[in-house]
């Protein structure tokens, strides 16, 4: 790719905005209520079978409070969401991605609308957020093997194409990472307890994250082309094969 289209898709801006974001949350929802029977399958191999259900929790409580947020920023909806995380949801969950969510949020600010750079800068902060708060790494078997690689995939994307590129490969390398964590013996929270034991079995908070991956590409695709409506949620198969 020349020069010249690199540095103006680091250039475009205002290209999301809080419909765009709104909408991430909403499809995120959605698709955590399509599969939260099979994140609490997940959980129940290696934690305390609750993933689904909190997650569900979590987002339900999300777009209750988003029913009550007109006219603001996509940085505050974020905010506001991780907040509400934060307060609805016990365990490990309501800490991690309400603090992933809130990181997010304040690394947007009160912009209206803006690009793919600040759009990664947000995911950037909530990498950092999550591993502030959870201590993991790449390989611990938690949320972050997702997370991580869809940082990656997606910061390649923008710098070396489009951003409904990019956030076609973040979905892709979360949902790999997700995938990857099932040889991986667990190293943080209620499944390294098991040891050896948690070895064969798919991490539920990678999986849980890369599907906020695939809402945040469903988000990005339906603000450029007006479709993929969020009441109508594609089953984690149908993800994985895309």
């Amino acid at each position: 790719m020349a020069a010249s289209t690199t540095t103006h898709l680091w250039r475009e801006s205002r290209i999301v905005d809080a419909a765009c974001v709104r909408r991430w949350l909403e499809v995120a929802a959605a698709r955590i209520e399509s599969e939260r029977h099979y994140l609490t399958q997940l959980d129940a191999a290696i934690g305390d079978a609750d993933h689904g259900i909190n997650m569900h929790r979590g987002f339900s409580a999300v777009l209750t409070r988003l029913s009550t947020l007109d006219g603001v920023s996509p940085g505050e909806l974020l905010t506001q969401a991780g907040r509400t995380f934060v307060s609805i949801v016990g365990g490990a969950a309501g800490p991690l991605y309400g603090t992933a969510f809130v990181q997010a949020g304040q690394a947007l600010g009160a912009d209206g609308a803006f690009g793919p750079k600040r759009l990664l800068e947000a995911i950037r902060a909530s990498l950092r957020g999550v591993q502030r708060v959870g201590a993991a790494v790449e390989g611990d078997k938690t949320m972050v093997d997702a997370l991580v690689p869809g940082l990656a995939a997606f910061e390649a994307g923008v710098r070396h194409g489009t951003l409904e590129g990019a956030v076609r490969g973040a979905r892709v390398a979360a949902m790999d990472g997700a995938r990857a964590t099932v040889p991986l013996q667990a190293r943080k929270g209620r499944a390294s307890y098991l040891g050896p034991r948690s070895v064969g079995h798919q991490d539920p908070g990678a999986t849980s994250t890369a599907l906020l991956f695939a809402a945040l590409e469903d988000a990005v695709l339906a603000q450029r082309s007006h479709r993929l409506p969020a009441d109508q949620p594609i089953s984690l198969g149908e993800i994985y094969d895309r």
